[in-house]
């Protein structure tokens, strides 16, 4: 018989209830007091029990930070992650393109929150690369792409640009929370987090240290061939078992526009129906598609406003359409998120 995990259907939830709950090395034993217990490590029935030294030296209750965190937050209206299960379908790039959106209006301060610890990009397609964490007795500063666009992540702490961070689940963990216990955010209208591939520890941790202050939710990218849609789904799939809402998708790389002729290419085919047919299958909203445009990695190397530099261009159009769907899922005015005069 072939193995399968739905023997174990509380796991799931145990994580997600439980995300900073000790690695056992060994089985409960029986009359175990549990690892998140008092008592645990230091109970009779404790003694010569292989998991004993790390039940001891795990926290135990409720997170005192989680507090702190909804303190630090409270000034933030509007948090929304941006998620994929796969890599390399711009997700970060999209983050960057939707902060410059929400920032072209200049009524709207907007916060990047960076929470790819080993592939921190977004400094670099904000043109903040440079720049380095100040600390003051109210806690850390962010950097700012702009005087309504802040941004803070792990870049600004390296030595050198080119440093590898080679991390456990505890350490990236750790940094996740002082960015949003100690960096002084102030008063947004929305906060952006950027995450890695995946459905673990990053994700476990911001859905757990956000869940007090409040999530709006959650917007998905694809780009359309299969092989990104399936691991989307299971990233739907993560976001529904958390609790996260799926604000909506956006398909990526939809095609190609060429810069003189603005004739579009299918790049990427979509043999199964692409983004589009996904929202419907999932149940979803689906809030757009972008086209590829070489002009966008540019501005993205050169840390400038796409939609500065180039706001007649399709992608440029597909974007503001894209922004405007997803005002409109979170119950906001979309002429106001993105004021008419803007558009092209």
């Amino acid at each position: 018989m072939a193995p399968s995990l739905e023997a174990e259907p509380d796991s799931v939830a145990s994580v997600l209830a439980n995300p900073q709950k000790p690695q056992l090395v060994a089985p409960e034993p029986e009359h175990c007091p549990g690892p998140e217990s008092q008592q645990a490590g230091t109970a009779d029935s404790c003694a010569g029990c292989p998991n004993q030294a790390i039940c001891a030296t795990a926290p135990k209750g409720p997170d005192p930070d989680i507090p702190l965190i909804t303190a630090r937050l409270s000034g933030v209206k509007h948090k929304i992650l941006i998620l994929s299960g796969k890599g390399g379908v711009g997700k970060s790039t999209f983050t960057s393109l939707l902060a410059h959106a929400f920032a072209t209006n200049a009524e709207q301060t907007v916060g990047v929150m960076d929470t790819d610890i080993c592939g921190p990009s977004i400094p670099k397609m904000l043109g903040v690369e440079g720049e380095t964490i100040h600390v003051s007795s109210t806690g850390w500063s962010p950097a700012w792409a702009m005087d309504n666009l802040a941004v803070m992540s792990i870049q600004f702490m390296l030595p050198n640009r080119d440093d590898a961070i080679i991390w456990r689940g505890p350490k990236k963990n750790g940094l996740i929370k002082q960015f949003l216990k100690d960096v002084e955010w102030g008063d947004l209208d929305f906060l952006l987090v950027d995450t890695p591939p995946g459905t673990s520890d990053e994700h476990l941790s911001v859905n757990t240290y956000l869940k007090e202050s409040g999530i709006d939710g959650a917007v998905m990218v694809t780009t359309p061939q299969e092989v990104s849609l399936l691991d989307v789904r299971k990233e739907i799939d993560f976001c529904r078992k958390a609790g996260i809402k799926v604000l909506g998708l956006v398909e990526n790389m939809s095609g190609f526009v060429c810069p003189k002729c603005t004739h579009e290419s299918e790049i990427f085919k979509a043999t199964t129906g692409g983004g589009r047919k996904l929202a419907e299958e999932m149940g979803i909203a689906f809030l757009g598609s972008v086209p590829l445009d070489p002009r966008i990695g540019m501005a993205c190397d050169y840390g400038e406003s796409f939609f500065d530099s180039f706001p007649d261009s399709p992608a440029c159009r597909a974007l503001k359409g894209v922004v405007k769907g997803l005002a409109t899922e979170m119950g906001l005015d979309p002429e106001v998120v993105m004021p008419a005069e803007d558009d092209a």
